[in-house]
């Protein structure tokens, strides 16, 4: 008789996929409670190896995180602010560099005239420009004058660390429930294909986040030796983007050589800005990516790309910032499929016999 069971599974999986597509604009606050319960499982399971029960290993790994968080918004909010309003107070006079230098620069290059009204430009951004410096309360204003969308906002911003303590407390029993699901004779199978999954998500989640913060360190700490008065935001953002392929390489030098010729019209700081981005480039290719992140996941660039536009599609902000992770556990698992379609690869022993030396996730 034909056996049903793949077309069942199949089945079962397309519309788990539909229900997950449906269920989308409330999965946020379970996404983002999952990635930081994966990334602080293995802390709290150290803690547990030092003889902690896991219930104080736990509220400690919380505790961090809450901490970590209080200082982003209480020392690193502030400065970028007291930089942005630096940049304000002198923008009248970059306004005016422009159009009496860059602009008649600019058309004596191209021969022609380039019919561009600086002063309703100048007058437009200025005037838009003047509430910057109170961005936050402006944005908490907002989100406070639409009553539904404080609602959720708050919701969601509470039900994060709720889920987060929960799937942290029970973390190491989720693999042992979720195989229970499955057949027997589909146990073996699943647990090596989880741990691989494990081994290739968890050195691209931690050290893909710790090359971010070492970038965003160094363009900040390079950019402000600059003397550039937006140094921390452009070298935060350069640094966060930089998951993307040489996309924080290439906008962070692009704004960072626009402030800075703006505000000092100087040549050689120009050069400053170049060999901040080279020595930041360098690193990155070189010794943090290799070292922190390493080349067991090897996404195309195109594949990227079109991971980060689909995850935003799907989930928004969220679906951008966890595209790449689901990304490199889809190859994982791709490849497996693969493998157990046509007969297996001849690689697969050794990382079988790898995946069997290490702990259960």
């Amino acid at each position: 008789m034909t056996d049903t069971r793949p077309v069942f599974q199949l089945a079962l999986i397309a519309a788990a996929a539909w229900l997950v597509y449906l269920l989308a604009p409330i999965l946020t606050p379970f996404l983002v409670s999952g990635l930081l319960a994966y990334l602080g499982n293995p802390v709290v399971n150290r803690l547990e190896r030092w003889h902690f029960p896991r219930p104080l290993a736990v509220a400690l790994v919380f505790l961090v995180f809450v901490l970590l968080l209080a200082l982003l918004l209480f020392l690193l909010i502030p400065a970028i602010q007291v930089q942005v309003r630096s940049f304000i107070t002198k923008a009248p006079l970059y306004f005016d560099w422009l159009q009496n230098t860059a602009l008649p620069w600019v058309q004596a290059m191209l021969g022609a005239e380039l019919k561009v009204d600086m002063a309703a430009i100048r007058e437009a951004m200025l005037g838009h420009w003047g509430e910057v410096g109170d961005w936050v309360t402006g944005f908490f204003l907002y989100v406070a004058k639409s009553g539904l969308n404080l609602i959720g906002w708050v919701a969601s911003a509470m039900l994060v660390p709720v889920v987060t303590f929960y799937l942290l407390l029970d973390w190491d029993k989720l693999p042992a429930r979720v195989l229970a699901l499955l057949p027997p004779q589909q146990h073996v199978k699943a647990t090596l294909l989880a741990r691989e999954t494990d081994e290739v998500l968890g050195s691209f989640l931690r050290g893909q986040l710790l090359v971010m913060l070492s970038l965003a360190t160094i363009y900040s700490v390079g950019l402000t030796l600059v003397g550039l008065d937006l140094a921390l935001l452009i070298g935060i953002l350069a640094g966060l983007v930089s998951f993307v392929p040489y996309l924080g390489f290439i906008t962070g030098l692009l704004a960072a050589a626009f402030a800075v010729w703006v505000q000092f019209q100087d040549v050689m700081l120009l050069l400053g800005v170049g060999a901040v981005f080279l020595v930041g480039q360098v690193l990155e290719s070189f010794w943090l990516t290799p070292r922190l992140v390493g080349n067991r996941i090897g996404l195309h660039p195109v594949a990227v790309i079109f991971a980060i536009m689909a995850g935003g599609q799907l989930f928004g902000f969220t679906g951008i910032l966890l595209a790449l992770p689901a990304a490199a556990v889809l190859k994982v698992w791709l490849r497996n499929l693969r493998e157990f379609y046509f007969g297996g690869g001849a690689d697969r022993p050794v990382r079988k016999r790898r995946a069997l030396r290490r702990p259960p996730p």
